[in-house]
């Protein structure tokens, strides 16, 4: 078998691990959002959540929305996707609620989404699921934990609050519904008009600012490595020759 030249060889090793050290921080970034993620206290939210397949092996064979019991929201129903079924848990709650003059004992706590067989998120793609919420409690922002389940056994987590965040950028961001909160500034769907965030909410946010400041970094030394060792070895070539 014919061998590449050490040149090549030097070459092709620091390409991958170009590559390597951007898609790493990238991958991290990736997480289950909402879409849109702010609502109006005591209406209806039609929202949907985007979950990505972060293996490269397993498939995402089930999504829970975990509700919050603290300030239910009473009425929940989902939009049917394809290829997956759907259903509503509810539950007793610790103690009473007041909700627009009624007084909840029992609320929605969970949405499960499960893939039907031979379906679910492979590598590579991601799944939208649509929920229609309301009324939507009066307070700053709601955050609403999602559970990934994947084929392989996995079970991914992503429910940190954006006060977590805030103080631990590697924890797994839960999706948030901005109420009174405005959404933090970097949000590409907040809008423009929108005054500044809460100091909790917008230090939460630093997540994927923290991940493609990273990659971005990555990339530079990547490139430095391989035009560095591209000069070397054509200065070697020369002097040897």
């Amino acid at each position: 078998m014919q061998r590449k030249p050490p040149f090549v060889r030097l070459i092709a090793g620091a390409a991958a691990g170009l590559v390597l050290a951007v898609a790493a921080p990238l991958a991290a970034s990736a997480h289950v959002t909402i879409d849109p993620n702010q609502a109006t206290a005591g209406g209806w939210a039609y929202v949907t959540f985007r979950a990505p397949n972060e293996s490269s092996t397993a498939t995402t064979t089930k999504i829970d929305v975990h509700l919050p019991t603290a300030q239910p929201i009473t009425t929940v129903s989902y939009q049917p996707t394809p290829g997956w079924t759907a259903g509503i848990t509810t539950e007793d709650l610790a103690k009473p609620v007041k909700v627009e003059d009624n007084t909840i004992t029992k609320a929605p706590t969970s949405i499960t989404f499960e893939a039907a067989p031979g379906a679910g998120i492979a590598p590579g793609q991601f799944q939208m699921f649509t929920v229609a919420l309301g009324p939507i409690p009066d307070t700053g922002h709601i955050v609403l934990p999602v559970t990934q389940t994947y084929s392989d056994g996995t079970v991914v987590e992503w429910k940190a609050t954006p006060e977590d965040v805030a103080k631990d950028a590697t924890l797994e961001p839960a999706p948030v519904i901005y109420v009174n909160d405005a959404p933090p500034s970097s949000d590409h769907h907040a809008s423009a008009a929108t005054p500044a965030p809460h100091a909790a909410a917008q230090d939460g946010s630093q997540t994927e600012s923290v991940a493609l400041g990273i990659s971005i970094a990555a990339l530079v030394l990547a490139v430095g490595g391989v035009l560095f060792t591209a000069v070397a070895l054509r200065r070697r070539r020369k002097e040897d020759a």
